[in-house]
């Protein structure tokens, strides 16, 4: 017999740092997708700035996302340009 696993409510930001591209776009779907059935309305996604590439196909992914209303670049004390703030859709 199985345990059930009990999943917590995600926080309202996701640390993508130090990934490849594709492991980032893998974690930000899901991270999205449980971010919405939890009823979040807004939530932080951490890239970095390094060299902007992550930032760029992050950006790119946000853009066409289904869950997703807005996005805009952080600002100043928000994380500045390693940080994207995204606005979820309506449930």
């Amino acid at each position: 017999m199985r345990k059930a696993r009990h999943r917590a409510k995600p926080t309202n930001e996701i640390r993508l740092r130090h990934l490849t591209v594709d492991e980032a776009l893998i974690k930000l779907d899901r991270y999205l997708n449980s971010a919405f059935m939890a009823g979040l309305s807004q939530v932080r996604v951490v890239h970095g700035k390094g060299t902007g590439t992550l930032r760029q196909v992050v950006r790119e992914q946000l853009a066409k996302h289904p869950l997703v209303s807005s996005y805009r670049p952080a600002g100043y004390g928000e994380g500045g340009e390693g940080v994207t703030v995204v606005e979820l859709a309506p449930r």
